[in-house]
């Protein structure tokens, strides 16, 4: 039996990003992009199936893990979502999955909205 192969495009984004990177970090969902957000950097990891493999090629990159949020890029609509597993952090006052902090939201959304948003 022919085993079924994965592939999971995670790019860093550091500029606006282009319709061919969008398309390939749309890969793996079809209609929205996970992502991770380094909020003091101002850049963006997105593309797979988890926000964790986001988090992860940032932290490779140099990011601190207290600067990273999760969110959601839906581009049909151009909405961003503040829910991921990666946002619990408890000695960040973020006790949930969705951002708590207006300020940080605010932060994530405008990041998002200048890397995706032509």
């Amino acid at each position: 039996m022919a085993k079924t192969k994965v592939i999971m495009n995670i790019l860093i984004i550091r500029d606006k990003a282009k319709p061919e990177e969008v398309k390939e970090m749309l890969a793996a969902l079809e209609s929205y992009v996970k992502l991770a957000v380094d909020i003091k950097r101002g850049i963006v990891s997105g593309g797979g199936i988890l926000h964790a493999d986001c988090e992860a090629v940032l932290l490779e990159d140099g990011s601190e893990q207290n600067d990273i949020w999760g969110a959601d890029w839906l581009p049909e609509t151009k909405e961003v979502r503040f829910e991921s597993l990666i946002n619990i952090k408890p000695r960040q006052r973020n006790r949930s999955m969705v951002i708590q902090n207006s300020e940080i939201c605010t932060k994530v959304a405008d990041i998002v909205k200048k890397k995706f948003i032509r």
